[in-house]
C-alpha cells in the first residue's frame, strides 16, 4: 500500500501559539514524519487574521498549506495577502469575487494533496453553501484531471450538526474533514464507513488558560455585562492540538486517526 500521511495544526492563536509550535513542532514533525502539513492560520496575527509575517514562519516549520475562516477578513493586512499567496486559503464558500483561494493543491514526495477550505453557515454569516461547494470543488479536480491523491477538508463551523452532516454528505469522496472554530477539541475521531477520517473540531494552538484564546476576565465581562470588550490574545499553558491522519495514497481512503495534544493536559486527581 501506498500510504502518504497528514498532520493538521489546530487554530493557532496569535503569538504564544506560534512561538509555541516553533518551539516544539519540530521534534512532533521528526516523530511523525508527515507527508503534508496543513494549520489553520486565522487566529495567527495576535489573534485576527494572518499576514505575511507569521505565513513565513509557518512555512519555514514545513507547513504546505494554510487554511482560514471568519477571522481572516479581521484585519486589512490579511485581506491584502492571503491576495498574494495561492497556499494561504479562505472558505471557499464565500461568495464569488471574493478576494484570496479557497482550494490549494500540494506537492509533497511525489504525491498530490487536495486542500479545500470550508465555513459553516450556522450561527455564522449566510454565505454560499458548504455542501454545494464542496461538491463544486470536487467536480473542479474530477474534471481537470488534477491527479491528486487525497482530498483533506478543513470545516470552519460553529455547529457540530453542520460539521457531521457535511462528513457523512462526503463520506467515501474526500479522504479527511477536520473541524475547526471552535477552539475545543472533541473526542470523536473516526474513520466512517466508507473511508472518511473525521472529527468535529481539533482544537486550538495556543493559551488554555483563557477563554478560547482569549484573556479570561475580558470574556467574563463579556458575558456579565453584555458589551463588546476589547480582545486581547492569553498567554500561560498554551498546548499544540491537531489531528495527525494516514491515507492509502492509492484509494484515497483514510486507514488512520490519531487526536494530537502537546503537552497533555494536567489531570491530578
Amino acid at each position: 500500500m501506498n500510504e502518504i500521511s497528514i498532520f493538521f495544526i489546530g487554530d493557532i492563536i496569535g503569538k504564544p501559539g506560534l512561538e509555541n509550535l516553533s518551539t516544539w513542532f519540530p521534534s512532533l514533525k521528526q516523530k511523525y514524519k508527515p507527508t503534508f502539513i496543513v494549520a489553520n492560520g486565522e487566529n495567527v496575527s495576535d489573534g485576527k487574521g494572518i499576514t505575511k509575517t507569521e505565513a513565513d514562519v509557518l512555512y519555514g516549520l514545513g507547513v504546505n498549506v494554510i487554511t482560514g475562516g471568519n477571522h481572516t477578513w479581521d484585519k486589512r493586512q490579511s485581506q491584502e495577502y492571503i491576495q498574494t499567496d495561492k497556499n494561504a486559503l479562505r472558505p471557499l464558500n464565500y461568495p464569488r469575487g471574493t478576494h484570496g483561494e479557497g482550494m490549494a493543491i500540494a506537492e509533497s514526495g511525489g504525491y498530490k494533496l487536495a486542500v479545500i477550505n470550508l465555513q459553516g453557515r450556522t450561527f455564522m454569516a449566510t454565505i454560499d453553501c458548504p455542501f454545494r461547494t464542496a461538491e463544486y470543488a470536487l467536480s473542479k479536480l474530477k474534471k481537470e484531471d488534477a491527479g491528486v491523491h487525497a482530498v483533506f477538508i478543513d470545516f470552519h463551523a460553529e455547529a457540530t450538526a453542520e460539521k457531521i452532516a457535511l462528513a457523512f454528505f462526503l463520506n467515501g469522496r474526500v479522504s479527511a474533514i477536520v473541524g475547526t472554530h471552535t477552539h475545543v477539541q472533541t473526542a470523536d475521531e473516526r474513520i466512517l464507513s466508507e473511508g472518511t477520517a473525521y472529527i468535529t473540531d481539533a482544537g486550538m494552538t495556543g493559551p488554555y488558560e483563557s477563554v478560547i484564546g482569549m484573556k479570561t476576565q475580558a470574556a467574563i465581562n463579556r458575558f456579565l455585562y453584555q458589551t463588546p470588550q476589547k480582545y486581547e490574545t492569553a498567554q500561560n499553558e498554551v498546548h499544540i492540538c491537531g489531528v495527525f491522519i494516514k491515507v492509502d495514497a492509492d484509494t484515497g481512503k483514510a486507514t488512520y486517526i490519531e487526536r494530537i495534544v502537546f503537552p497533555e493536559f494536567n489531570k491530578q486527581s
